[in-house]
This record gives structure tokens, C-alpha cells and sequence, in this order.
């Protein structure tokens, strides 16, 4: 397929800006493959759609606070950076993005802090706007992690043109995330409530937790028209045992599978065997999936409502069908339903 064929008009209006009051309560698409049908819902009816045995599969990945800004020696010159994974602990190494990149060069130093107590120098480009930088810290490496989650920010993405707020450090983060590495939310999770999952639980719906730490490649443009010539980059995932397990036993009963989110599906989709089972593993993924693909382990997927041209959006079309999703979308933005991050949940089935 073609880049041109995922683009359409999105008004600005349609883009969420804040998240729901309460997690649950976003509104809720559900498409149904087999009868071309589109209901709309609240997310927590979500229950609604599946019966004991049946399996989610969720991103429990934590997203750290991986956006700071520090000052440049000697001009002051205010210098966004971007955390984007940790390259050696032991000499405090990390990729990162800056911004504006054009006054970054090797050699320089960052300052970070009122009291200037985290310093950086500059030792490496790596891309236009990449760099690699050696943090300078007089403290144990403990207490070096300490200092960035204290400097750090909530890495809300740009589409929510805003400055971050106290509600983010919350709202931007699922209920069940544990295992700190993402520099963005999976954004579907974000729509699950304590009280929801409690009553999936009651219900008797399984859930298998698996790991992909979203890195800011998942955003990035595709700038190809041909989409088999596209490449993402690589994200750190972690299947376990106990998770492949459940899964493929509720395949052999015909169970439904959910993928909580496009980054579970490409979790999923990253390790499946000659038999269409699910494998466990740990190490890292670059799948890029778009239509026409032929899914393997899900059976149902929860994503939200992605901008135009974005990967996110060629993996719902994948697994919902091209034009079921294009005219689902045109229901959307005259229905009022939000988009990207903070907006509204799809549930195909």
C-alpha cells in the first residue's frame, strides 16, 4: 500500500487535548469485521464484549520522565533534551535528542537544575538531532537516577500542544505499568480503571502481561510513499513463559485474544512460531506492520484513534480491514470522537 492512502483531513478540534474525567469513560467505537457494523459505546462497556476465559494482553511498560531541559555553558542558551535509553550505566552514557540541535556540538556542556548539580558533555552526534551524552554526577548511580526523575518532565507528545500539568504525571501512565523504559505511554492501557480491570477479573477474563518499551520511533514520519521500503526502529520487548502459556492454551480453545494496543500487537507479532504459536522472548523488535498482513495470535485489538500517515493508524487498517477503518474514521470526526493520545478508544472484533 501507499503513504498517500493514510492521509485525510483532520481538524485541529480533533486532536484531545486533555484526557476523559475518569479513565473509563472515553468514549468507545466498536467495529465488528464480520457484520461491517460500527456501535458506539463508553469504554467500560467494554466488559460487555468478552466472557470468562477469554484473554487481554497489556503493555505493562512505565513510562519515565524523559524530558529535561538544561542550559548551555557559557551562552545560557536553554537546551531541550531528550532521553531516549541508557547506553552504559557505569559511565552514565545516554542517547538522547536535543533541541535546537544547530548549537549542540561535541564538546559542549549541559547544565541542569537550579543549583546546577547534573552536568552533561556532549561526546558524540549521532543524528541530526541525536547525541550522545555523558552525564556528570557527584553521587552514587542511585542517587544519579534519583536526580533524573526529579529534573526529568512527563515526555507528553507533541500533538497535545500544551504545557505538562500535574494530572499528566498520573493520566499518562497506565494503572498497570511496572517495568520503567518507555518514553511514551501505550495509550490504549490508558483508558483502564482500577474498577474496570477489577470487574474484567470478576468476569473471569485472563490477562497475560508482556513488555515493549516504546521509544519515540513509534511516532516517527513515514517518509516513503512505498510502505515495504519504510523502517522503524528497534524497541526493547520482553515476552515471559507464564504469558505465552495462557495465551496459546486460550487459542487452542478458541478463546478471544485482545491486544491491548498496537504495541502489544507488534509484541505479539514478533515472535510467533511455524505453528501460529505464540513464543517467549526477550530482545528487541523493528516489526512494521501494515495492510495487507495476516494476524496470528489476536483476535480482537483496542487502539485509539491515530493522526493521518502514522504507523499506529496502518496497523488498525491492517487488522480492521482498510476501507471498514477509512469509513470509521469519517464516523469519528463527524461523531465528535477524539483523537491521539489523550482521545477516544476503537474495539475491532
Amino acid at each position: 500500500m501507499k503513504l498517500s492512502q493514510f492521509d485525510f483531513e483532520l481538524p485541529e478540534e480533533s486532536y484531545a487535548v486533555y484526557p476523559a474525567e475518569h479513565r473509563d469513560e472515553s468514549r468507545l467505537m466498536v467495529l465488528n469485521r464480520k457484520d461491517q457494523t460500527i456501535e458506539h459505546k463508553m469504554f467500560k462497556d467494554i466488559i460487555d464484549y468478552f466472557e470468562e476465559g477469554d484473554v487481554m494482553m497489556l503493555n505493562n511498560t512505565k513510562v519515565f520522565p524523559a524530558r529535561m531541559f538544561g542550559n548551555k555553558e557559557k551562552t545560557g542558551a536553554r537546551i531541550e533534551v531528550f532521553l531516549l535509553r541508557e547506553l552504559n550505566a557505569e559511565n552514565r552514557l545516554w542517547d538522547v535528542l536535543v533541541d535546537p540541535a544547530r548549537k549542540i556540538r561535541i564538546g559542549n556542556k549541559l547544565f541542569f537544575g537550579d543549583d546546577e548539580s547534573l552536568v552533561a558533555e556532549v561526546i558524540d552526534n549521532t543524528t541530526s538531532r541525536g547525541r550522545t551524552l555523558r552525564f556528570l554526577y557527584d553521587g552514587s548511580y542511585e542517587a544519579f537516577r534519583e536526580k533524573l526523575l526529579e529534573l526529568g518532565q512527563t515526555p507528553l507528545p507533541k500533538s497535545i500542544n500544551r504545557e505538562v500539568e500535574a494530572i499528566d504525571d498520573e493520566r499518562y501512565q497506565t494503572i498497570y505499568a511496572k517495568h520503567e523504559g518507555a518514553v511514551a505511554a501505550p495509550t490504549a492501557g490508558l483508558h483502564f480503571s482500577k474498577h474496570l480491570l477489577k470487574r474484567l477479573e470478576i468476569k473471569g477474563i485472563d490477562f497475560a502481561e508482556m513488555t515493549l518499551h516504546v521509544g519515540l520511533g513509534t511516532f516517527s514520519a513515514v517518509e516513503v510513499e512505498d510502505l515495504s521500503k519504510h523502517k522503524v526502529d528497534s524497541e526493547q520487548i520482553v515476552i515471559p513463559a507464564a504469558a505465552v502459556a495462557k495465551i496459546n492454551q486460550a487459542k487452542i480453545d478458541k478463546r478471544r485474544i485482545c491486544a491491548v494496543g498496537t504495541t502489544v500487537m507488534r509484541t505479539v507479532e514478533s515472535s510467533v512460531s511455524s505453528k501460529q504459536e505464540l513464543n517467549a522472548f526477550e530482545g528487541w523488535t523493528n516489526k512494521f506492520v501494515f495492510p495487507p498482513h495476516d494476524f496470528s495470535i489476536a483476535n480482537s485489538m483496542i487502539t485509539n484513534f491515530h493522526p493521518p500517515k502514522s504507523t499506529l493508524m496502518m496497523m488498525a487498517a491492517a487488522f480492521a480491514g482498510y476501507d471498514f477503518l477509512m469509513d470509521a474514521y469519517k464516523v469519528a470526526i463527524k461523531e465528535g470522537y477524539k483523537f491521539s493520545t489523550y482521545g477516544d478508544a476503537m474495539l475491532i472484533i
